[in-house]
């Protein structure tokens, strides 16, 4: 029997009609993003290249340090360079006569060998600035001194002895009686004058300069200045 027309099931709805319409704004978020997804492709490997051109740090900082060498600054802190060191002999022969007495009454003679020390010494204390003259780049330095000094000489008592004394009968009974038997004061000024005029006489300050040149040259290549010239003035007479 055929179905009734009321009995028949209603027509199913197509998909479209039931779907729900995207609004306009969201359509326009879509398109956004399509967009900026497209735009990403395109410069990430732009920035890759960009990237190998970079340095590795390309916002790091950079030192240049333009300070001088500090040369002066230590040679005022040595003071006095003590460059060379002399050791000298001589032997003193001195005779005090009495006038018209004997030798054997009133009078002495006396053979000291003296030994002694002396020091040839660069002061550094009264340097100033321009004493030391360093190049631009700090590679190359022109140091002005004053001439080597010789220190006062010291007698070594342990290496100096009498070698001979005669002494006349009126100083031998002087002895007994006084309380300072023997004064060798003025032995050992006259030694000294002596030594130091044979230090003034001999190379000493030749070879203080020598040695001063070697120690201020490995100065000045530690503090990286590689040519180093020095000049001494002329000795006071």
């Amino acid at each position: 029997m055929p179905a009734l027309l009321q009995d028949r099931p209603a027509a199913l709805p197509a998909d479209d009609e039931t779907r729900p319409r995207p609004s306009r704004r969201m359509r326009r978020v879509r398109r956004r993003l399509v967009a900026a997804g497209i735009g990403l492709a395109v410069l990430v490997p732009v920035g890759a290249k960009v990237a190998d051109w970079l340095p590795d740090n390309p916002f790091g900082q950079d030192t240049v340090d333009r300070s001088t060498t500090p040369l002066l600054v230590a040679l005022e802190d040595l003071q006095e360079y003590h460059a060379a060191t002399g050791t000298f002999q001589v032997v003193v022969d001195r005779e005090v006569d009495t006038r018209y007495v004997p030798s054997v009454i009133s009078g002495e003679r006396v053979s000291f060998l003296a030994t002694g020390t002396t020091d040839a010494y660069v002061d550094f204390a009264g340097l100033e600035t321009g004493a030391v003259a360093l190049s631009e780049d700090g590679t190359s330095a022109t140091i002005e001194l004053p001439a080597p000094r010789l220190d006062e000489v010291r007698i070594d008592p342990t290496e100096s002895r009498v070698l001979d004394r005669d002494r006349g009968l009126f100083e031998r009974v002087g002895d007994a009686f006084g309380d300072n038997p023997v004064d060798d004061t003025e032995l050992y000024a006259l030694a000294e004058d002596r030594l130091a005029a044979a230090a003034a006489s001999s190379d000493l300050r030749e070879r203080a300069e020598e040695n001063t040149r070697t120690m201020l040259t490995g100065l000045a290549r530690s503090l990286g200045v590689d040519r180093v010239e020095i000049r001494f003035d002329q000795p006071a007479e």
